[in-house]
């Protein structure tokens, strides 16, 4: 169910295959920006997955990524386009994901609310058990 505190309007924080240079970037961020900047996900740790990667909750680490603030005229195409990419529907017990708003920090340290697409629990559970961490917390480092 869509709910409006599930369509307000905040950017998004990116932290792997929708960041600048990879794949998904081009295919759904061109055109549709107000801006793009650095920015960290505190207290959040990242993990590989297969082609792509998963934040999940944790104390005392970080995930580097950039904040993306959507043009007003294509926000609400970008969140749905992003949702699907993300197989992310609201309730549903299978999703990957879930949406959920975050404080991220802009390098200067100033925190912006945002949309940030973390492991669903049973994933996050299940990374945090056996998952391939990635220490920097920078998906671009895996390289």
């Amino acid at each position: 169910m869509i709910t409006p505190e599930s369509r307000r309007a905040l950017p998004f924080f990116v932290y792997g295959t929708l960041r600048p240079g990879e794949p998904n970037h081009d295919l759904f961020l061109r055109g549709r920006t107000a801006a793009e900047e650095p920015a960290r996900l505190p207290d959040a740790v990242l993990y590989d997955g297969p082609g792509y990667p998963y934040a999940v909750d944790r104390p005392g680490t970080e995930v580097r990524g950039e904040l993306v603030t959507a043009r007003t005229e294509t926000y609400e195409d970008l969140l749905t386009a992003l949702d699907r990419l993300e197989e992310y529907v609201p309730g549903d017990p299978r999703n990957l994901y879930v949406r959920v708003t975050r404080d991220v920090l802009r390098p200067d340290g100033t925190a912006v609310r945002a949309w940030v697409y973390l492991a669903a629990p049973h994933v996050a559970a299940r990374l945090s058990a056996t998952g391939n961490r990635i220490a920097t917390g920078d998906w671009l480092s895996r390289r």
